[in-house]
Parts: structure tokens; sequence; C-alpha cells
């Protein structure tokens, strides 16, 4: 899928993370992808450039992170963002964490020890209040489907369904066999 079918299905933004800070994000709740843009095989970091947050070391070993990694996938993490500020003040988060400071972003951490990962891009879906749980995990059960079970590289775990699926199934990025994102 391309980055113009995912714009159709709703999702915009489609922006490194450094470029946030001026970028008109919703203030709503909604969901959230972040995309490496090339299939080549991923380098790591020995240690993590993310801040530190309650004292916790992001950093994990390079063998954690190769075990992590999913073969073909564009997507590299999917998230949600519900309650006050919703995707404005999440991804904002997401970005000072990986800056080096300290913030309340621990989920997708593996992110920043990616040696490209100011190459990644982040795409956001601003949707109704209560949809976002379910369409984050409607796009993480795809994924799954999609690599044989697999999560998306940074996230370490699996949402449990509170609720039906929702009818926002979003089809995530693949990529072809020239590494061109689908």
């Amino acid at each position: 899928m391309t980055q113009s079918a995912l714009s159709a299905r709703g999702f915009r933004g489609f922006l490194p993370f450094q470029e946030l800070v001026g970028a008109n994000v919703p203030t709503g709740q909604g969901i959230y992808v972040v995309l490496r843009r090339h299939a080549s095989p991923p380098s790591f970091l020995a240690a993590s450039p993310a801040g530190r947050f309650k004292g916790r070391d992001p950093s994990v070993t390079a063998e954690e992170l190769a075990s992590a990694w999913v073969d073909g996938a564009a997507v590299v993490y999917v998230g949600k963002a519900a309650g006050r500020g919703g995707l404005k003040r999440r991804l904002a988060t997401y970005r000072r964490h990986g800056a080096g400071l300290p913030a309340g972003h621990w989920g997708g951490r593996y992110i920043w020890q990616l040696a490209d990962s100011d190459a990644l891009l982040v795409a956001w879906w601003s949707m109704p209040e209560g949809d976002s749980e379910a369409a984050e995990q409607d796009l993480i059960d795809e994924f799954k489907q999609l690599h044989g079970g697999a999560l998306p590289f940074a996230n370490l775990r699996n949402n449990t369904r509170k609720a039906q699926a929702t009818p926002h199934t979003v089809s995530l990025n693949t990529f072809n066999a020239s590494g061109v994102v689908q």
C-alpha cells in the first residue's frame, strides 16, 4: 500500500518526528503509525538516544532488537492517542522521548535504536471519541495476519480487545520485492 492509499483512508502527516513541532496535528483522539521508508536490513544503535523516564534506560540489546524486527514490514509501530491533548500531545511526547528528554512514551521505544530513526515517518488518523483503542487493535491484528503473527517491531505487547472490532479496518503498508512501499 502506498502513502497515497493510507492518505485516502484518512491518514495524514507522513512527517519525520522532528517536523511535528510546527505541524497541524489534531488535538482529538486517533491512531498513528510509524513507517520506515525502505526495506534494507536495519542497523541498530548500541544505546538508545531516547530519554530516560523515571530513571529507566530505554536501551535494549541488538539481539532483542533483531528478534523483534519484521522483515518486509514498512510499519514499525502502531499507537493510539486518547484523552487530553489527543494526537498532538501524544506525538509530541513521543518526539520528545526520542530527542533524549524524559517523556512518558515508553511504548514504541525500540524505534529510537534504529540507526535511521531520523528518517522514519509518522502519520495519524483522527477519529471520533471511543474508536481509537479498537482501531489500534484492528491495525495490530491486520499486521499480525500479514506477517505470520508477528507484532510490529516496536509494539512490545499485543493489546487485548475490550470491544468488538470497529468498521475502521485499515490495511498496513508492506514492501514489494523492489523495496518500495506498496
